[in-house]
Order: C-alpha cells, then sequence, then structure tokens
C-alpha cells in the first residue's frame, strides 16, 4: 500500500501546500436521536485554533505502510482507493482517522480477536493499558500496527463511511485536503480530549451544534458545520449510517475566501454562492 499522504515535511517546505487528511464524526444513540462527538482545539494551535471540530488530522507516512493492511477489516487499500478515486493509498486515510480519533479523543476503532468485538475499556486495567498506548501513539513511540499486534486487534476500516471532501481555501496559510467519514462510536470507551491539542470535548445532537453555532456558542469552519447539517438530516445512528453508505463519489468542495476592499479576509465563499 502506497500512502498517497506521507506528510513530514520539512522547515524548507511550502506550509500551504495540500496535506492529506482524514476526520471522522463519531455518533451514538441517545433517548431522544443521536448526538456527535466533538473537540475543541488549542487556542495556540498553529491551524483552526479555538475551533470546535470532529477527531482528525492529517494523513502520515506510516498511515499508508503495507504492513497494515492485514490488520484492516473489510477494506482493502484497492477497495479504499476507487472509494476515493485516487490510484493508490487510499486506505490510509482510513488508518488515519482511526489513528487521529485514538490520539484525541482516546477511542479506538478496532475488534478484538479473542472476542471477535469492538475492543472494550470495561476494566481499570485495559483503560490504563490503552492510556498508554493513546500517550505512545501521540509522541511516536509506538505504532498502530504495534498496538494490533501486541493486543491483538484489527482496525475497523470497513464500519468507516466516507461523506464528504473538503479542500482548504487557496490563500491560507495550511491547506488539508480532508476526507470526512462517519462511525458508530463504541460503546465501551468513553472519548475525552487530550489537553494538548484539544482542551474540551462534548456530546451533542448536531442540530444543537448548529443552533451553537449560531448563537456564537461554539466556533466552527463550514466543513465542520456543513457535515452537522448532513448529520441532522436523520433521526438515528442506523439511519446515518445507512445514508452514509450510499454515498457516492463526494464532489470535492473548495470554498474561496472572502475579502473586503482592504485586502482582510472577512469570510468565505462557498460554490453554491451566486458570486462563487
Amino acid at each position: 500500500m502506497t500512502s498517497s499522504g506521507a506528510d513530514h515535511q520539512s522547515p524548507t517546505e511550502d506550509k500551504s501546500a495540500l496535506r492529506p487528511a482524514a476526520t471522522v464524526m463519531l455518533i451514538r444513540d441517545v433517548a431522544d436521536g443521536f448526538e456527535v462527538f466533538m473537540l475543541q482545539r488549542t487556542h495556540s494551535a498553529a491551524f483552526a485554533g479555538g475551533m470546535y471540530v470532529f477527531p482528525g488530522g492529517k494523513v502520515d507516512a506510516t498511515d499508508g505502510a503495507d504492513a497494515l493492511e492485514p490488520y484492516c477489516d473489510g477494506l482493502n487499500d484497492f477497495e479504499a482507493s476507487a472509494i476515493l478515486q485516487i490510484p493508490n493509498g487510499g486506505l490510509a486515510y482510513w488508518v488515519a482517522a482511526i489513528r487521529e480519533c485514538f490520539e484525541e479523543a482516546g477511542v479506538l476503532l478496532a475488534r478484538d480477536t479473542k472476542t471477535n468485538r469492538t475492543v472494550a475499556f470495561d476494566d481499570i486495567a485495559t483503560q490504563e493499558r490503552f492510556a498508554k498506548a493513546r500517550s505512545a501513539v501521540h509522541d511516536s513511540s509506538m505504532n498502530i500496527i504495534e498496538i494490533c499486534q501486541h493486543e491483538g486487534l484489527r482496525l475497523v476500516t470497513g464500519s468507516i463511511h466516507y461523506v464528504s471532501h473538503w479542500i482548504t481555501p487557496v490563500g491560507e496559510a495550511r491547506r488539508f485536503d480532508t476526507r470526512f467519514f462517519v462511525a458508530d462510536a463504541p460503546e465501551s470507551q468513553e472519548p475525552l480530549h487530550d489537553s494538548q491539542e484539544t482542551i474540551a470535548s462534548l456530546w451533542v445532537k448536531p442540530q444543537d451544534a448548529l443552533d451553537k453555532l449560531e448563537r456564537g456558542e461554539l466556533a466552527m469552519f463550514p466543513p465542520t458545520s456543513e457535515n452537522l447539517k448532513f448529520l441532522a438530516g436523520y433521526s438515528t445512528t442506523a439511519e446515518v449510517l445507512n445514508a452514509a453508505k450510499k454515498v457516492l463519489n463526494p464532489v470535492a468542495i473548495l470554498p474561496r475566501l472572502r475579502t473586503n476592499s482592504d485586502g482582510k479576509v472577512i469570510g468565505v465563499i462557498m460554490p453554491e454562492d451566486p458570486e462563487y
């Protein structure tokens, strides 16, 4: 599997160059609907400081390692690349979504081969062991392959569904080519921000999050709010996942920066806007 998203930039490389990225929306059913998990990025972040986001980040070179494919359930690189409509390296986006979700939210979307069920953090010893693994993945002293090998796990790539494709506007200092995914949150794992890259977290109904955005209570970029609108059109996680399975070839959405007469950026122009 050749990764399309190797992303170890040197200080001399162009930070405005497009970097492959992956984001996953974790959803869970509640008594009167469903919720999605969101994180607030630290205010000191170089990108999206203070913004509410879904777990995710750039695709790293290790996400596309050939040795990872046997540890992925229900999806191989050929199939993943076909879904994303790229020549190869597609599976790296799914792996990146899983890795970033584990790093940022502490949720590992993987199957325990011993029980044939989603891995459960249901006792203190297991919670502590995976908390250490989370820190090790975060500081790159351990990778996802090693966790799979040590714990007897398979990444549930086949249960993570691709729903949208967003590209950061030209002119931004840091630009990402981001694939958005959706997945059912494991019942026996409780997500939590890492207090490093992310400083707060919450479970929220999609429409409630949009209402909070409108009231100025949550800050977020258009890709986040537009994906919330997609979720808000459904009543249960089953409805969302069924709809996600039917999403075919999402069109890449590339907003443009809106500037005033002085050239200051004052917003974005969406493709459906007349002035786009």
